[in-house]
């Protein structure tokens, strides 16, 4: 069990928020990281146990330097992935009616995310870039400037009083964490799993990604995710992250890995997890004939054959 924890920082951020809702992490000890790829060398070297970084939100998309950082260095594995709402308030060190913000502290992020509210509520207010959104409710507790768009957590750390709550043009935006550890075994299958890949395909081969992707369906195996991401080395070569449902563990999304592993470049495992769900959700079930069952069975009913039973 992970007992030393880096974490995307600084302190007061939603990367610190996702983290705590672990409660190993919460007891553990949290130590935050100017970026990601300093957060992921601390596991790399031994100095934390694991890593929580943002993988992707549901309006900005991919966050590049996590891919980036999955696919080079010494691998490292997903043992969990945690799903936050992202809900931004607008704080000030005291109250005041809004037609008297001029300034506003905000990550650049933040503020695109509340663009529509910020123009219908504080149209004349100059909204001024910062580094994070822990830096914003800084910048405003110390009265730099008049008010900061935060995180929840952010506003008791600093003081604040809450100017207005969820002021995000989409309430319903989440952001997802993946915490990551050096390579070991997987946790047993739960039966509503993950598994995520790095997948190199060869750029020279006609219908590769076409190839990559049967090996997955003809075992019923979902894609719920595949993201590309350029490799480097030269134009047009991609590798391209997937999320499966299912678990290393289980026979079709291993025959699918080992599928996989024939006719790709390269095959990178970063870990098969628990799927994190806010609401009570059915798993996706597997097609007619393509249930871990009908794979059982029909295994079963080869090993007869070559037994001649």
């Amino acid at each position: 069990m992970p007992v030393r924890f880096a974490y995307l920082g600084p302190e007061g951020t939603f990367t610190e928020a996702a983290l705590r809702t672990i409660p190993a992490a919460e007891q553990g000890e949290r130590t935050p990281a100017r970026s990601v790829p300093e957060a992921l060398e601390a596991v790399r070297s031994g100095t934390a146990d694991a890593a929580l970084v943002p993988l992707e939100n549901s309006v900005g998309g991919a966050v590049p330097v996590t891919l980036d950082e999955l696919i080079t260095g010494s691998p490292l594995m997903i043992t969990r992935e945690v799903l936050l709402p992202v809900e931004f308030v607008l704080g000030a060190r005291t109250a005041a009616p809004l037609a008297a913000i001029r300034s506003i502290a905000a990550h650049p992020q933040a503020s695109a995310q509340c663009r529509h509210w910020l123009q219908a509520n504080v149209p004349d207010a100059v909204v001024v870039d910062v580094l994070s959104n822990a830096a914003a409710a800084i910048s405003a507790a110390t009265g730099e400037y008049d008010a900061a768009i935060c995180a929840p957590i952010g506003v008791g750390r600093n003081g604040l009083t809450v100017l207005a709550e969820k002021i995000a043009d989409r309430a319903e935006a989440v952001t997802r964490f993946a915490l990551l550890t050096r390579p070991g075994p997987p946790a047993a299958p739960t039966g509503d799993d993950v598994t995520s890949l790095a997948v190199s395909i060869r750029h020279d081969q006609v219908g590769a990604l076409l190839a990559v992707l049967t090996e997955l369906a003809v075992r019923g195996i979902n894609l719920s995710r595949i993201e590309s991401r350029p490799t480097g080395e030269q134009l047009g070569t991609y590798v391209f992250f997937l999320d499966c449902t299912g678990h290393v563990a289980e026979p079709r999304l291993g025959e699918a890995l080992q599928g996989l592993r024939r006719i790709c470049a390269e095959v990178r495992f970063l870990g098969s997890y628990p799927k994190h769900r806010l609401q009570p959700e059915a798993p996706v079930a597997a097609p007619p004939g393509l249930s871990d069952d009908d794979f059982a069975d029909s295994a079963d009913w080869l090993e007869r054959l070559r037994s001649g039973s």
